[in-house]
């Protein structure tokens, strides 16, 4: 492990030369990819950090949906939109983007197996129409602007698509900074793309490596081998300058996903047991210092509206651990999660559990945690990061037909109110409804929340106009510059 780590950080220093007059910017990563960087998967993320992969449709800081390679659109019944492409747009390769490029993506997005998370439940056909694209939905989906805004749904050059159905996205973006180089899950090497459509990026490119160690992704930043470290550590921040961290309120909720399907905790009793043993303000003291906010549902700061929408959650009376044997999962690449899980397993403990842990990293958890082989599991979710909508999130992680339903909770009360709030029109009336889904999937228990981060950005006094994004998308743009 050692040796990967220092693998890692030599990257940071050797990646690229910066110079006075074209610099490169080095950044480093919280996460590898875990599936090549394919679009179709979390992995586009990146793309969208990177500013090389881009989506017909972007949100403003109010998550209300803005031109981006669609200029207008407009629903033409409620079941059909219509979306004008943008003229003049070359892919990496040098092709140009057209009204059939753009459905031959988004077609390919639906077609995939398994399908991005953002069109869960949502399936639609794409057809051209002339200089625009026809976008028809099963059911009524008045979040459809804001759906094409997730990166999983960025619009690639034919090149990307491989007749093994794999998506490599080297050379095929439309971004100001184009793919060049993907070296596994070490690094990725960007250039600046001279013919991009928009404002000239002010930087030469990007060399992005992975350094899933906290510790070092601090040194990174203190050493000053980063220019961009996402995800400092709690634990790190207090031996960085102050200056060079900043924090960011993010709409991401550690929380414990509780296994209704099979185990112990399949009993609701036991479930409230374990919400009734969980001490947040400890958590929060301890493991992050004061820097969370303690969860009062799912949905935390980064929405200011939640909380005056909500009322008190009707949860069922705490039943007798008596030793009921659970086991708690988590995952290393977010730092302080392996120290949540030594504090949950003593206030579980103490209730009357005997618990065992597993703590793996993430790409070597996942498949387990999805398959229910948890009791508990402790994870930090992105609550807004597909749509800018937390709909999205909740039924994913909470619906009976979840991509992402790691506590294996299916509960006709819970999709009746997800189902409300997604045929809600965007506004007051939707807002109401996905607090009360939220108040639904609360009382279950089987996600009992614990806090919400408040996700520290590093950055070298010479950059200026990087991306503090709440939702994750965003860290370089066209406007980042850095100065030696």
């Amino acid at each position: 492990m050692k040796l990967m780590l220092s693998a890692a950080l030599i990257g940071l220093t050797l990646a690229g030369t910066a110079h006075a007059d074209d610099p490169r910017i080095h950044l480093a990563m919280l996460q590898p990819p875990r599936s090549g960087l394919n679009p179709l998967t979390d992995d586009a993320f990146k793309l969208s950090r990177w500013s090389t992969a881009e989506t017909l449709i972007r949100l403003n800081a109010a998550g209300e949906p803005q031109p981006f390679l669609a200029t207008e659109w407009a629903q033409v019944d409620d079941k059909t939109w219509r979306f004008v492409i943008r003229q003049g747009v070359k892919f990496h390769d040098g092709t140009d983007l057209t009204p059939e490029r753009v459905v031959a993506s988004l077609m390919a997005a639906t077609e995939a197996v398994p399908a991005p998370r953002i069109l869960n439940g949502f399936p639609m056909t794409v057809e051209a129409d002339g200089d625009a694209v026809i976008v028809r939905t099963e059911t009524p989906d008045p979040l459809l602007p804001n759906r094409l805004s997730s990166p999983q749904l960025a619009i690639l050059a034919e090149r990307a698509y491989r007749a093994d159905g794999t998506v490599v996205p080297t050379g095929a973006g439309t971004g100001p900074f184009e793919l060049k180089l993907i070296d596994g899950v070490t690094s990725a090497h960007l250039d600046r793309f001279d013919g991009y459509w928009g404002e000239r990026a002010k930087l030469s490119g990007i060399d992005a490596d992975y350094v899933g160690d906290g510790t070092s992704r601090g040194a990174a930043l203190r050493t000053g081998t980063a220019d961009i470290v996402e995800a400092v550590p709690v634990s790190q921040a207090a031996l960085i300058d102050p200056d060079l961290v900043h924090e960011v309120p993010m709409p991401r909720t550690n929380t414990l996903y509780v296994n209704t399907g099979s185990g112990p905790l399949a009993d609701p009793a036991l479930r409230a047991a374990v919400r009734e043993a969980v001490d947040r303000a400890a958590i929060v003291r301890t493991v992050y210092e004061g820097r969370a906010d303690e969860a009062r549902g799912l949905l935390g700061p980064a929405l200011p509206w939640a909380d005056g929408l909500r009322s008190p959650v009707q949860h069922l009376a705490a039943g007798d651990p008596n030793g009921a044997e659970i086991t708690i999962g988590t995952f290393t690449d977010r730092a302080e999660l392996p120290e949540v899980a030594v504090l949950i397993e003593q206030q579980l403990e103490a209730a009357g559990f005997a618990v065992t842990q597993d703590v793996r990293e993430y790409a070597h958890i996942e498949a387990d945690a999805l398959a229910g082989a948890f009791d508990i599991f402790i994870l930090s979710r992105a609550t807004m990061l597909d749509s800018g909508d937390p709909v999205a999130y909740m039924v994913a992680d909470f619906s009976c037909e979840g991509s992402f339903n790691i506590g294996q909770l299916c509960d006709p009360a819970v999709d009746a109110a997800l189902d409300k709030a997604a045929a809600t029109t965007p506004g007051e009336d939707r807002r109401r409804a996905i607090i009360d889904a939220e108040e639904a999937i609360l009382a279950t228990d089987a996600a009992i929340p614990l806090l919400h981060e408040r996700v520290m950005q590093g950055e070298q006094p010479g950059v200026a106009d990087a991306e503090r994004d709440p939702r994750e998308r965003m860290i370089i743009t066209e406007h980042t510059t850095l100065e030696e």
